[in-house]
């Protein structure tokens, strides 16, 4: 079988590939098709994949290139992990957001918002590509922000296209090793949309696990979430929230925090990813090293600045070993590949699971997988605060779909401005002012 990456000069693609050399027996991927337009990062990533590959047996056969149709035409499974803009333009996105005291990350408040403006219209024509070129193919799209790119995407590619994200699946390992509870076996009520999430269940044996967690003052304070939420608001939710609700249950200090560093971190991102594309360029013979360096340093320092906000610690192998995107979609290509039944927390259409938002509505949820797809489970409905929560953030994200498609400039001004984190129109305005001034792309939403 045949899986083409786009985005595959990306720096966590080696990820994906070392998943594949794992994968054994039918139906397994064969051939690595790499698409990227940056044919440095294309050569950088291309070595490591190759070393990867060397003392491994029946490794999938890797081949690059610059032209799309080529890299679609044949494949059975599209992972879509693409970065308009490169992360030079994260860094805009969050400097921008930050210089007029709001958030500015990249796939939450203002800057996922000027990330998802730039980013749909090249999403929706990738698309229109696969649906031309390669209409029987399964997308699985990790371009951020996920979510709304998936919604984004459905319209040409139906019920092909699932978004996926670590993080939900991440969370629920940690709180079941918590436990004592083999993961693997266990079933987690989880809902909301990407980036946007409550774990309000863990039900193992027949029984729900997580009220034995939240009463548990050193299970809680063992895993991630528990320190960065701490053990008193986990407790007055009920539930164990994405680690990404950070920045809204604790914005004041998380942005006090950002503004208080001497880089964001798009800008390390982006002086660190700079720095080993360079240096696999003049020793490609030791991009697989460079590359397991350069790793090591990005996941320790994640999330950094809540963490200090929270006083959580250093991030240990526990919570760094949460299985990443590359299991998630590995256990993805499998069911469908090998009509193999699966439950896997997924970014798919809400088909009336969340009574609080319409059947179209991309959300994330746990799903049942084979080879006809992903099919989202019942779960426990919503509380009035998540509630309120996901419909006020996918009013943003639909709004930014709306703007992205017309170039509307009301309705860019609306994403900015509802989203609780903006909270200002004045200031909406003003962002994206800015951004359509410093990103290219965006001209048309100049006032």
């Amino acid at each position: 079988m045949r899986l083409t990456i786009l985005g595959g000069g990306g720096f966590r693609v080696p990820l994906v590939y070392h998943a594949l050399l794992g994968d054994r027996g039918s139906g397994r991927i064969t051939d690595v098709v790499l698409y990227d337009t940056d044919t440095t990062r294309l050569s950088a990533i291309t070595a490591v994949l190759r070393q990867q590959a060397a003392d491994a047996v029946d490794a999938p056969v890797v081949t690059a290139t610059t032209d799309l149709d080529e890299a679609l035409r044949g494949a059975d499974f599209v992972f879509s992990a693409i970065r308009v803009g490169g992360l030079e333009g994260r860094t805009v996105d969050e400097r921008v957001a930050l210089d007029l005291g709001v958030l500015g990350q990249e796939t939450v408040g203002a800057g996922g918002i000027a990330y998802g403006l730039r980013t749909l219209p090249v999403a929706v024509q990738v698309a229109q590509r696969i649906a031309a070129v390669a209409p029987e193919a399964w997308v699985i799209n990790f371009t951020n922000p996920a979510g709304m790119v998936t919604e984004a995407m459905i319209p040409y590619l139906g019920d092909r296209v699932i978004g996926i994200c670590d993080s939900p699946s991440g969370l629920g390992r940690r709180a079941a090793l918590a436990l004592g509870v083999d993961p693997a076996t266990a079933f987690y009520d989880y809902a909301g949309l990407n980036h946007l999430g409550w774990l309000r269940g863990l039900r193992s044996g027949g029984v729900d696990r997580l009220p034995e967690l939240l009463e548990s003052t050193d299970a809680l304070a063992s895993f991630e979430e528990g320190r960065l939420f701490g053990v008193e608001w986990l407790r007055s939710l009920g539930s164990i929230p994405n680690e990404y609700l950070h920045y809204y249950y604790f914005a004041r200090e998380t942005l006090a925090a950002v503004q208080a560093v001497p880089q964001t971190r798009g800008t390390f991102l982006l002086e660190q990813q700079s720095a080993f594309y360079a240096r696999t360029g003049q020793q490609p013979d030791q991009a697989l090293e460079l590359w397991q360096q350069t790793r090591a340093e990005r996941e320790s320092t994640y999330m950094v600045e809540s963490r200090a906000v929270a006083d959580a610690g250093e991030r240990d192998e526990r919570d760094m070993a949460a299985g990443g995107y590359e299991q998630v979609a590995l256990s993805l290509m499998r069911a469908i590949a090998h009509n193999e039944r699966a439950s896997l927390i997924l970014n798919v259409r809400n088909r009336g699971v969340l009574h609080q938002l319409d059947d179209d509505a991309v959300i994330e949820i746990p799903c049942t997988v084979d080879a006809n797809g992903a099919v989202p489970l019942t779960v426990s409905q919503l509380t009035d605060h998540q509630a309120g929560l996901v419909c006020a953030v996918k009013a943003v994200e639909r709004s930014t779909i709306e703007a992205a498609a017309t170039g509307s400039r009301s309705a860019a001004v609306r994403a900015f401005a509802w989203h609780p984190l903006v909270d200002s129109v004045t200031v909406a305005h003003r962002l994206l002012d800015t951004y359509a001034a410093e990103l290219p792309g965006l001209g048309q939403f100049k006032h």
